[in-house]
Order: structure tokens, then sequence, then C-alpha cells
């Protein structure tokens, strides 16, 4: 299609739906938040506090204590919420039996996942672009490689495995476009090996990720210092992609890109969601893979070239993780049940939630975006069509700005003139609306930007 003018752009809203015209709350979205009770995650974080240590290599054939009943117990709350849908989730135990630094006996590690599958094709829907949240089961003490003492993991990772069962109790009442993906995940403290298993089982089943919402460490709102903050959740993101070639370098540094892969703009689409569907309560976005020196299991869904982000508590205390449990001084030192604020938990979960469920019913985010300008005083950005969108959104910012400040309808078209707007002043980007409304992330121009995964896992660091 011809690129659109200002005027044309305009004079195609009257055949566009309203609702896919501007950036609109979705009843549905505050439903679905509201359907989020606390109390169910306490009562799952008491269960996995209760096998007293969840351990990689504690005890597997025991129902009372270990990794093994925590991962059967989690496997029988998905299956009890598929009885509850009509069958609507599949639950699968991708698995690996591995030797490694910190596994130094042949191991098995089991994640216990639940698939809910969007609409058919026939039915409008797209059911191999997948969203996953995530949350590692597995616990540790001091010593990692100490699998016998109680490890209780209340908030590492109990809170973030409790956010990811709620999630699936509220979503899996309700019909989606695209797939969700329900990851209780394990290994992470021996070496992110769950998250490798899911990335590599994600990959093998040909899903097209279009986001990991990792969860790890969600449920504290006191700091180290002792202050408390209700009102504020860190996403970590990635500026440039793991996965990044040396020639898609070369291209990034000249022209930009830094802070725009689909990661970062996946952040921005998180922490705007917070804005309009959470009260009192903001996302904090770091523009950093992980906590400083630290990592989680979206890193290797990074590696495999899926948009990631890792979601954890406002204020840490350092006291309560991998810590063996004990008193000195009079503090108190361990990841117990004490230290997990429930109706802060509540307040991660509804996030993780009305994200999924904006991700899944918008459509994709467009592909192929780039720009044309040079020497012009005005800007072309062009892209691809993709199924389910009503039109698209150009968007617009200055270098340095953290969100997306402008934009502009371009509807059903593919191309789109911004007249006065020079290129070399701003960094640009698409997004897809469908016809009631839901809008797809960002997307910058360009491999630095796009959310198509582009090839195979890049190398595992040493560790």
């Amino acid at each position: 299609m011809r690129a659109l003018s200002i005027t044309l752009a305009g004079a195609i809203l009257a055949s566009v739906p309203a609702a896919a015209q501007t950036v609109e709350e979705q009843a549905l979205l505050h439903q679905l938040a509201a359907e989020v009770r606390p109390e169910r995650m306490r009562a799952d974080i008491e269960a996995l506090v209760g096998f007293g240590t969840r351990h990689t290599m504690s005890e597997t054939a025991s129902d009372t204590r270990g990794i093994g009943a925590a991962r059967r117990w989690a496997q029988a709350q998905f299956e009890q919420m598929s009885r509850d849908c009509g069958g609507c989730l599949t639950v699968v135990t991708p698995s690996d039996t591995i030797t490694a630094a910190r596994v130094p006996t042949p191991t098995e590690v089991v994640n216990i996942v639940a698939i809910q599958r969007g609409r058919s094709v026939e039915e409008g829907g797209d059911p191999n672009r997948v969203i996953i949240i995530s949350g590692h089961i597995d616990s540790r003490v001091t010593d990692v490689m100490n699998f016998t003492d109680d490890a209780p993991g209340a908030n590492d990772d109990a809170s973030g495995v409790a956010a990811v069962l709620e999630a699936a109790r509220v979503l899996s009442k309700h019909r989606f476009e695209a797939t969700l993906v329900f990851a209780a995940l394990s290994g992470e403290e021996q070496g992110l090996l769950g998250g490798k298993i899911v990335a590599d089982y994600a990959q093998t089943q040909g899903w097209r990720v279009e986001a990991n919402l990792n969860n790890d460490i969600v449920g504290n709102s006191e700091g180290q210092s002792g202050v408390r903050d209700t009102t504020r959740v860190r996403v970590f993101s990635e500026g440039t992609k793991t996965v990044e070639t040396e020639a898609q370098e070369e291209r990034r540094r000249y022209n930009g890109g830094e802070v725009d892969s689909s990661s970062r703009n996946l952040a921005r689409f998180v922490d705007g969601l917070a804005d309009r569907y959470l009260a009192n309560f903001d996302v904090e976005m770091i523009y950093r893979t992980d906590r400083y020196g630290r990592g989680g299991d979206q890193v290797e869904m990074l590696r495999h070239g899926f948009p990631a982000v890792r979601i954890s508590e406002g204020a840490e205390n350092y006291d309560r993780q991998h810590q063996d449990l004990r008193v000195e001084d009079g503090v108190h030192y361990g990841d117990t049940i004490e230290g997990v604020d429930f109706d802060y938990l509540g307040q991660v979960a509804r996030l993780n939630v009305v994200a999924m469920a904006a991700l899944a019913n918008a459509p994709a985010s467009p592909l192929g975006v780039t720009i044309e300008g040079a020497v012009k005083p005005d800007t072309t950005v062009k892209w691809q069509a993709v199924p389910g969108a009503a039109g698209y959104r150009v968007w617009w910012r200055s270098t340095t700005a953290p969100q997306w400040t402008h934009s502009r309808w371009a509807g059903p078209a593919t191309e789109l003139v911004l007249p006065g707007i020079v290129i070399d002043d701003w960094f640009f980007g698409v997004s897809a609306v469908s016809d009631d409304g839901y809008e797809s992330p960002v997307v910058f121009p360009g491999p630095a930007g796009s959310f198509v995964s582009v090839g195979d896992p890049a190398p595992r660091p040493a560790r």
C-alpha cells in the first residue's frame, strides 16, 4: 500500500472501529484484576513451605517432603484447574537429567507446565502465539549444595509460583486469542536449569513466544532498611538482544536500538498497563537484564531470542534470601512465610494477569518494521501486516525519553509518512491494534526491536 499522508490517515478513521483509534481501557482487564485472591496465594505458599525443602537434589519419593512432593502438588493444582474449566489446560512435564557444577550427580530436573491453547485460526485466533508466565519451585539455604536442611523458600520463589498458579486460576476461566503457558520451573538455584528446559521445549514445539513474564522474589514489601514499600514493583529488561549478531550490532550501534529490544518494549507495555489498571501500584522499569551480578530463568529465554522480563519486588530483604534458618544478634534470617506481604503479592499477580490477557487478546506485534528519511524533512515508517490487526499506530519519542510519547493512527495501511518529523531526532515504532482496541507492544525498527526469535540459542557463558 502507498504511503499515507496525514490527511489520508485521518480520512480512513471513519472505516475503523473507534476503540482502535485511541488507547482505551478494557473492561475485561479490570474484571480479571478483580478476580485475583491473595488468600489463595497464601494457601499455595503455605503448602510449598510445608514440604520442608524444595532443593533440586532433595527427596523425590516422599509425598510430604522435598522437590518431588512439591512438583506433584503443583501438577495436581493445574490438573484440578483443568477439570474446573472443562479440560482447557494441558499439563506437561518437560524434563532433563543433568550433571553440572551445582548438580554433581545425575539428577532429573522436571518442570510443571500448564498450556491453555488460544482460539483456533478458524475462530479468529492464533494459538501458535505464546505468552509464558513462570516462577521457580526450587529453594535453597546459604550453601547452594545443601539439600537436606529446611529451605522454606517462601518468597524465593514460592511467591512467584503462587503468582503463576493464581494467574492460571483466573485466566483459565476465559478464552483468549493466543496461547497462555503457566510454568513452575525447577533447578533455578542450580544454574537456571528449568529455564533452559522450558525454552528448549518452546523451541521444539515451534512456539512463537511473544513474552515471558518471569516472577522471581515478588512477595515481600519490607526492604533491608525496614522501610515498607507496597506501591512499586521492578521490571528488569535487557537493552540489546542476547542473540544479536555482529552485523546487527554494527547497525544498531550506528542507528540506535540500545534501549529498544523487544524485551525493553515489553517492559514499557507492562508499565503502561500498571498505570491504567492498578490502583497505587507502579512499575519501575530497570534498564538491566537482572539485578546486578545475579540472574533468573528469563535469561535462558533471552538466549533463545524470546522477549522476556524479570518481575521482582521493589524492596528486597537479603536477610531472607539464600539464608540458613537462624537468629543472630536478634536478627531473624531465612526465607519464611512471615516475610511475605500477601496484599502486595496480590498486586503483583494482578499485574501479571492483566499483562497476559492484554498480550493474548492483542494482535501479534508488527513484522518487518523499517524507517526511511535520511536528508529529508519527513519520516516514512513501513511494516508488514499481521493477522487480527484492524489497524496500526505509529509511535515516536525523544531519543532520551523512557516511554513512547507521540503517536499517529495509520489505519489498515502498512506505511505512513510523518510530515515535518525528522528521522534524526526521534526513535520510532509501530503497534498493531485489534478491532476491539487491544494493542500490541511497540516494535522498534529492524532486528534490534523485532519480537520474532532469530535462530539458534546463543552459546551459554561459562558459569
